[in-house]
């Protein structure tokens, strides 16, 4: 049995300023149904509208991460979602009365307390995960960054910063289970180096912070006269610079505590794929755009991978179930009009043909002799055929019947077919054959592409003896 899903039993609310807003905020957890994943809601907007944690709704990375959606924004999500995904919740509706969440000191500390306290309950679905099967890979050589996902059994994560300063060297972080993450990740808080702090203050950029939600790393020499401005833009009575070369306003909880927030803000973003993980991910200096673009890159991936999943799986070196020969026996087509080579699949229910395309068609001759393309008439012509084939196959006496398309419907032309393809012809049953009437829906691949798809509509007559005209219209 797979693990369940998870959200909490009853609503937690966290308060606080918003770092950059400087205005107090309530976000509220509230329990939500199986997958429904993670929702913010502004409750503070009339209608209150709703914005999926979703990459595609990301709009702004500057400063935290930013979406938007439904005429909404909510910012700074990286810690809350983080919390959420280190104590394994997978559904939860988030209310919040403004445009930034809580700051709180910088770290998932208070909303995994609140979550706790809220209490976290099983529901009655299975929890889906998104498998990484083959490695995907993100990287900003200008920025030297480097994001990968490896396949792996579980989630893990392992960070590494490099800000070239003596102050904040080479540090590494690792969150082998995610169960650890309350208690090793969770606490670590955000950090920024001084001369980016003047910068935010001077630009009014951050009118919440106040020196107890971030580490301070200081990269050069600083004047007393510096540090007492300072001191009175963040309201305190003074601020020295530790021997550590940081701001006396915190005591690391860990050495690495600056690489294991990298840790903690990888977590929340990677919120933004919508599932669960099950890999292994390294990363290399990584920061919000990076990983949003990251979260973006394995949603295209898993996309990918689920509509090559789809495309059947045939045999095509194996033997044959009618060669060229049988099939001339049921259909009167001859060369240059017979369009199916070889039937793999034959069942009761539907019929799987192939036609081998080479330079040598005739039609190559006439239709864009300087790019071949197969026409798509063509195509839907060798559909009609295989459908021909499947018809006449179930019939005691296929040489006294022919099929004629009495209608096509729904044609669609989504790739090029050309010289050296292998048209693979998939024509399906659309509901049981009656009174002669054949209703098909086929699907032509050349490897794992869609070329083509129609609908076709047959009835099978019985041949007029020579010299007699057919009642019925021959599709071909």
């Amino acid at each position: 049995m797979g693990t369940k899903q998870r959200t909490i039993q009853k609503a937690a609310t966290v308060s606080g300023t918003g770092l950059h807003s400087g205005i107090m905020v309530s976000l509220t957890f509230t329990p939500a149904p199986v997958n429904s994943g993670y929702v913010f809601k502004r409750i503070d907007i009339e209608g209150q509208p709703e914005i999926k944690v979703d990459a595609d709704y990301v709009t702004d990375t500057s400063r935290g991460t930013t979406l938007e959606h439904n005429g909404a924004k909510v910012a700074t999500i990286e810690h809350p979602l983080a919390a959420l995904i280190g104590l394994g919740i997978d559904n939860c509706l988030i209310e919040i009365d403004g445009v930034e969440t809580p700051i709180m000191d910088g770290s998932s500390r208070y909303f995994v307390e609140a979550l706790l306290a809220a209490g976290i309950e099983e529901q009655d679905a299975e929890r889906e995960y998104i498998i990484i099967k083959s490695p995907i890979s993100f990287s900003d050589p200008e920025k030297k960054v480097e994001l990968i996902a490896l396949p792996a059994d579980d989630f893990r994560v392992s960070v590494m910063i490099d800000y070239e300063t003596t102050v904040l060297d080479t540090q590494n972080a690792v969150l082998e289970r995610i169960e650890d993450f309350p208690k090793q990740i969770a606490n670590c808080r955000t950090f920024v180096f001084l001369h980016e702090l003047e910068h935010l203050l001077s630009n009014n950029l951050i009118k919440g912070g106040d020196l107890s939600n971030a580490i301070v790393f200081v990269n050069r020499i600083v004047s007393q006269e510096e540090l007492d401005n300072l001191a009175q833009s963040l309201n305190k009575p003074s601020v020295q610079v530790t021997g550590t070369g940081i701001l006396n306003n915190v005591d690391l909880y860990f050495k690495n505590e600056p690489a294991r927030h990298k840790l903690l803000d990888i977590i929340g973003d990677l919120a933004l794929i919508g599932k669960p993980l099950k890999a292994h991910i390294i990363a290399r200096r990584p920061g919000h755009y990076s990983n949003m673009r990251f979260a973006k890159l394995i949603k295209e991936h898993v996309a990918s991978e689920k509509k090559i999943s789809k495309v059947p799986q045939f045999n095509l070196t194996g033997t044959p179930v009618l060669d060229i020969n049988d099939i001339k026996r049921l259909l009167p087509h001859r060369p240059p009009f017979l369009l199916i080579d070889k039937i793999i699949e034959l069942n009761e229910d539907y019929i799987v043909g192939v036609k081998n395309v080479t330079m040598n068609e005739p039609f190559f001759v006439g239709h864009f002799p300087n790019e071949p393309v197969m026409p798509g008439v063509l195509q839907v012509e060798a559909m009609a055929q295989a459908g021909g084939v499947f018809v006449l196959s179930s019939m005691p006496d296929p040489q006294n019947y022919n099929t004629y398309f009495l209608k096509i419907s729904e044609v669609k032309f989504r790739q090029k077919v050309v010289p050296g393809d292998v048209l693979i012809i998939k024509m399906e049953l659309i509901s049981p054959l009656r009174r002669g009437i054949c209703h098909m829906k086929g699907v032509a691949y050349v490897g794992d592409r869609i070329v083509t798809e129609a609908i076709l509509l047959a009835q099978i007559f019985k041949n007029k003896p020579e010299g007699e005209s057919s009642d019925g219209r021959s599709f071909s």
